[in-house]
């Protein structure tokens, strides 16, 4: 990989990779070669798996026009991984590092990653080692902690939006249903009230949005839909993949247990078959899934541009000896990206930020304009569809 004489990097991305990833792994990338430090830099292989099987891709022989393009691609152009590390696991990364020269680890992740990045650290430090771990913030949910956003949610808030305005326009041309749409989320419901972003006016779609912060009684929502159907002859509903029903149950939809828990595998399907029921109007259900955290055409400018600032500014915090931290988002000024700062691990590793109670309205079902307020310099204009006069 690298002689012992020179120090090298490395980056690891992990956890379920966003449309903007690769920007910073670009930032990263474009730090790094500017510093004398850090003699190579290399990108593990599917993630921690890449470290323990000594899978790298040099990147410091990639040349810019092939690392700008990579910077302009979806998912993670590195491989990623969800593996559960053991203590063995750890000291094996360690060891393998120590061996390779490596000075600087670069992790790309969420919360849980952080806690993999604090492990690391403390093992580090306890072994002597010698290495500056930095995190870079990376998750669609906008869940971390001590950061004004994450990188990856702007992006995603916007392909959800995006979404329930195409959506929308579809129930209005064919009335007479109700639709559900189920967002990404699990636990937290940032990128479910991105969706009120296709609102111009009262009647547009989304008409409800439900929040997994908070229990939804079936007959609430029953209620709800029947209330908006009475008025337009059409309803269109966000509901979050990790909402829950009273009894803290997903409304009888299959559910899928994982390393983060379970959770349902066809909430909105589940839904639309119970109102269908139990209303007797035609109901059905879109989830894309996937899609909204990969989609590249629905990147958002201001979410690149601070992806990439992260990376760069996770290089200079190696460089200065400030490892042990990830690097923060700060409230962005109108129209800019927002400046960086830096948090401890302890701060944000398994530490989980919910969409705020103030952000709700009173019954539970839309946002507050405060929200707008936050959210709409993240994702940049919504384009709305003019109507016949």
């Amino acid at each position: 990989m690298m002689s012992s004489s020179e120090a090298g990097a490395v980056l690891v991305h992990t956890g379920g990779p966003t449309s903007v990833i690769n920007a910073s792994l670009l930032g990263v990338w474009e730090e790094a070669i500017k510093h004398r430090e850090i003699g190579r830099l290399y990108g593990a292989r599917f993630g921690f798996d890449g470290i323990l099987s000594e899978n790298f891709i040099d990147l410091s022989n990639q040349a810019r026009e092939t690392m700008n393009a990579v910077g302009r691609t979806p998912s993670s152009a590195l491989g990623s991984s969800r593996r559960e590390l053991s203590e063995e696991n750890l000291h094996q990364i360690l060891t393998v590092l120590r061996a390779h020269a490596v000075r600087f680890l670069f992790c790309t992740g969420g919360n849980g990653s952080m806690e993999t990045a604090r492990q690391l650290w403390a093992l580090a430090k306890e072994r002597n080692e010698g290495i500056q771990i930095v995190g870079i913030p990376k998750t669609i949910d906008n869940d971390l902690m001590e950061t004004h956003h994450t990188p990856g949610y702007g992006s995603a808030a916007r392909f959800f939006a995006c979404a329930a305005r195409d959506i929308g326009a579809d129930n209005r041309a064919l009335p007479g249903q109700v639709e559900f749409i189920e967002i990404l989320g699990r636990n937290v419901g940032w990128l479910a009230a991105a969706t009120s972003l296709a609102r111009r006016d009262p009647e547009d779609a989304p008409h409800l949005i439900y929040f997994p912060e908070r229990r939804l009684p079936l007959e609430q929502l029953l209620d709800d839909i029947h209330r908006v159907y009475s008025r337009l002859n059409r309803c269109v509903v966000a509901v979050c993949e990790g909402q829950l029903d009273e009894h803290g149950q997903p409304f009888g939809a299959d559910v899928r247990a994982g390393s983060r828990g379970s959770l349902a595998m066809n909430l909105a399907h589940r839904l639309a078959i119970l109102v269908s029921k139990r209303l007797r109007v035609r109901a059905r259900s879109e989830k894309p899934g996937l899609l909204g955290r990969s989609s590249a055409a629905s990147i958002s400018d201001i979410d690149w541009a601070e992806s990439r600032l992260c990376g760069q500014r996770a290089v200079l915090a190696g460089i200065q000896e400030q490892g042990g931290n990830m690097v923060t988002l700060l409230e962005p000024r109108p129209g800019q990206p927002a400046e960086t700062g830096l948090a401890s691990f302890d701060r944000v590793a398994l530490l989980e930020r919910h969409f705020p109670e103030e952000w709700r309205n009173e019954t539970g079902n839309d946002v507050t304009p405060e929200f707008r307020s936050f959210v709409e310099p993240l994702t940049g204009d919504i384009p709305d569809y003019k109507p016949l006069q």
